[in-house]
């Protein structure tokens, strides 16, 4: 295998690890927001507000790390 498989290959495994993570962050965001709407139906916007800015932020660090991959296979 030459160096260019080598790139495919840590790209193909950075992205899976990439996808893994903020899926990962996005589902325990939810859960834990849920669960503490269920308790506390009095905070449901300001929570809904903040879930949503963590998410935000998950997804922005997932796109970073996924562009990174993808300059590691076109280099």
């Amino acid at each position: 295998m030459d160096v260019l498989g080598f790139a495919y290959l840590a790209a193909g495994i950075g992205a899976a690890l990439v996808v893994l993570g903020a899926g990962l962050g996005i589902s325990r965001i939810g859960s834990t927001a849920l669960e503490t709407m269920g308790r506390q139906p009095e905070i449901i916007g300001q929570l809904r507000t903040s879930m949503i800015i963590a998410a935000a932020l998950i997804e922005g660090v997932a796109f970073f790390a996924a562009a990174i991959c993808l300059l590691l296979v076109l280099k």
